[in-house]
């Protein structure tokens, strides 16, 4: 039997290793594979050798909760549980910071100057240590149960060591005083390490909590109620209620609950969600409708094909939460060396304590315990567990300056390896909004007057290129007129009278049916507009055309110039656009896109990221609508325009506020200076471990007698988190132009 379940509880990409290991050498499981970043394990097994149950019991032995029911119900008791930690976790963060900031402030600027101090620090790391910081020690605890060890263990025994001896030499000060040694205690060195760890795990798990916001978005796109008629009669169900083959009724407004095809009525649908496209189509009986498209103006009557998971709506939401799934853990550095770091800490401390106390010299006892908790404390994994968190908050908060909001962390890290982006074209290359480009009238007409007549035609119709050439006209305050009559004509345009005389506005098909004369020179032009990916809306006096309206998307004026950027700095571009092909070829040439599709369907844009990922390439996907979003989610990079749909930013990692495609070779610049930071810092904090920890131990002793001391080793591990912290904010000054 194989199966999918949720699990609560996973903190970092160690969890997911952990909950493998322990559950795969179990009889009767036969594979195990976690995804930390959906929070799920699908578990291989043989229902008859190991029950469910059992497998239950056996995550919850290692500090985890499998989550087991119906699909719904899993997915409810986890976001709950979700939400409950989140919540959890900042309060314990704000109660840690409240008690660790004055224990910090005594013991680096008022040591020896307040009475009880030792005292009063120790009644202030309680809380830190046996609240906020309790579930370091239970996960240690239960790791250690089942003979693995994470970064928890590591802050467990440090922050643990470091208490205790505190507290030994805050009660007993007697013991190392006599022994000629000063009982220093390490109060703030614990309660710090918590707080700083408790930061990075609440940024962590806010971002981790914004994965599901897209499909919550989508799945809002599902009207709850919807009125059909049954037995002749109009009857408000529920969306769950509608039956394939049912009639159903949509008002100007309505979100459109299933698949279907328009029995009767006309109307103009809003399938920007399928095509991305900003015009609303015209539908007339026989179109076929969308789940989860917009009805305009008008009313519609249709019959339902597609219910339930069978919509293209549902097919959407399904591959958005496949994409997010499948995306591969990050397995930080210090979560992967921790298996090995932390056993070999411990090993180097159980050594050393056994060498001092064998062979040091008197009082052995007390160099015994001394040195171990020396090299806890330097081992402590504070700069280690600093190098990449305060490189990723610098980076992102560097982003925001910059107009580049990045949700995910994965996102910045993995910018820097972006070769190959996919371009939505609608509101992504261009505006995103039809507008008028030109105006060309007969060398006979007069212009002022026609003007007039046209702005109180197309005001009167509710064609959505009626009201980009309406909006036109009021912005250079032409004036209307009274016209005398108006008729519109189902997919063609309209025709009205003025003076008497009769006026027609509308497609060429409009022209041709009507036998409208068009003059050779305007013929040309208007072909010569359309072959620029132009809509040509021909305006008719009686029987000749005496004017052309072109109407189009607009090409956003930085667009050109940042994908030259892009080429230049290697990356291969390709645009896909559920337009047709003339105008997609067009705005490519304009661009100097060479790679393009046009007709491009939702799932086929998914499809087209995942078939490149194949050939090895990493890929980042722009887009701004939500026939993106399964790509966006799909691609190693999803990066969104902050003038497109909210679902669109969700699914996406990095948002571009300015919708200015310049600022994708910002956000590459970015994430290489951001990762080379971590780097450093990893190297320093490696280097700092791999020189400190030997000569915690007492390595120099035997040379020339110097043996480190417990406070000097603190403030060494306090000066190696500066210097992370230091480095990390160097990159605010990046120039990332």
């Amino acid at each position: 039997m194989k199966e999918e379940y949720k699990v609560a509880g996973m903190t970092c990409a160690s969890c997911a290793i952990s909950i493998e290991s322990y559950l795969k050498p179990q009889e009767g499981v036969i594979d195990v594979a976690v995804n930390y970043p959906n929070q799920s394990v699908t578990i291989s097994y043989n229902e008859n050798i190991i029950p469910l149950e059992t497998i239950g019991n056996k995550v919850k032995e290692i500090g985890f909760k499998l989550i087991l029911g119906t699909k719904e119900d899993t997915k409810k008791e986890f976001e709950a549980l979700e939400e409950k930690r989140l919540a959890t976790l900042k309060n314990k963060l704000i109660f840690a910071a409240i008690f660790s900031v004055p224990i910090f402030i005594m013991s680096m600027f008022l040591m020896g100057k307040i009475p009880y101090e030792n005292w009063i620090m120790m009644a202030l790391a309680l809380p830190v240590l046996f609240y906020s910081g309790a579930e370091f020690y239970t996960i240690a605890w239960k790791r250690l149960k089942s003979f693995s060890t994470n970064m928890d263990t590591l802050v467990a025994l440090s922050t643990g060591i470091a208490f205790l001896f505190s507290v030994f030499n805050t009660v007993n000060p007697q013991y190392f005083l006599s022994k000629g040694l000063v009982p220093h205690v390490y109060f703030e060195s614990a309660v710090i390490i918590i707080t700083l760890i408790l930061l990075g795990r609440f940024f962590e798990e806010k971002a981790k909590s914004k994965t599901s916001s897209a499909i919550k978005k989508l799945m809002g796109l599902k009207p709850k109620k919807v009125t059909a008629i049954r037995n002749g009669e109009e009857k408000v169900i529920s969306y769950d209620g509608i039956l394939k083959g049912e009639l159903i009724i949509l008002k100007p407004g309505d979100k459109i609950p299933v698949d279907g095809k328009v029995k009767k009525g006309t109307s103009f649908i809003d399938e920007s969600m399928i095509s991305g496209e900003p015009i609303p189509v015209e539908k007339v009986k026989g179109s076929k409708v969308f789940a989860g498209t917009i009805n305009q103006k008008g009313s519609l009557r249709i019959i339902a094909t597609k219910i339930g998971d069978e919509t293209l709506l549902s097919q959407i939401i399904r591959l958005v939460e496949e994409a997010q799934s499948s995306k591969p853990a990050i397995q930080k550095l210090a979560d992967k060396i921790a298996g090995i770091f932390v056993p070999i800490v411990i090993g180097l401390a159980v050594v050393t304590f056994v060498l001092w106390y064998f062979l040091g010299p008197d009082p052995s006892i007390t160099y015994a315990l001394l040195t171990p908790i020396t090299v806890l404390i330097i081992a402590c994994p504070c700069a280690l567990g600093l190098a990449t968190p305060t490189a990723l908050m610098v980076g992102i908060g560097k982003g925001a300056q910059q107009g580049i909001l990045i949700k995910d962390a994965q996102a910045l890290e993995t910018a820097y390896k972006i070769d190959t982006l996919i371009l939505d074209k609608t509101g992504t290359i261009t505006e995103g909004k039809p507008k008028v480009t030109d105006i060309i009238w007969d060398k006979n007409t007069i212009s002022t007057e026609l003007e007039k007549v046209v702005f109180a035609i197309e005001s009167e119709s509710e064609h959505p290129i009626a009201e980009a050439i309406v909006a036109h006209l009021k912005t250079i305050d032409t004036e209307s007129v009274p016209i005398d009559s108006f008729t519109s004509i189902t997919g063609l345009g309209a025709e009205a009278t003025f003076k008497n005389e009769l006026y027609r506005i509308g497609n060429e098909s409009l022209m041709v049916q009507k036998e409208i004369t068009i003059p050779t020179e305007l013929s040309t032009k208007a072909n010569s507009l359309k072959s620029e990916a132009k809509t040509v809306v021909y305006v008719a006096h009686k029987n000749t055309v005496v004017g052309l309206i072109a109407v189009a998307d607009k090409v956003k004026e930085t667009t050109l110039a940042a994908i030259q950027k892009l080429q230049q700095m290697g990356v291969e571009i390709h645009m896909l656009t559920g337009d047709n092909e003339q105008t997609a070829k067009a705005i490519a040439n304009k661009v100097g896109i060479k790679n393009y599709q046009a007709n491009v369907m939702p799932a086929d844009k998914g499809a087209f990221v995942k078939q490149l990922q194949a050939e090895g390439k990493v890929v980042a996907m722009a887009g701004d609508g939500i026939n993106d979003s399964h790509a966006l989610a799909q691609a190693d990079v999803g990066i969104a325009m902050g003038s497109g749909t909210d679902i669109a930013m969700e699914s996406a990692g990095i948002t571009l506020m300015h919708s200015d495609l310049k600022q994708i070779s910002k956000a590459i610049q970015l994430s290489k200076a951001t990762m080379k930071t971590i780097k450093q810092n990893l190297f320093w904090a490696f280097i700092y471990n791999l020189i400190a920890i030997p000569i915690a131990a007492g390595a120099l002793y035997p040379i020339n007698g110097f043996l480190l001391n417990p406070m000097i080793a603190g403030a060494a591990m306090s000066m190696s988190s500066i210097s992370v912290l230091s480095n990390s904010l160097r990159l605010k000054n990046k120039n990332i132009n």
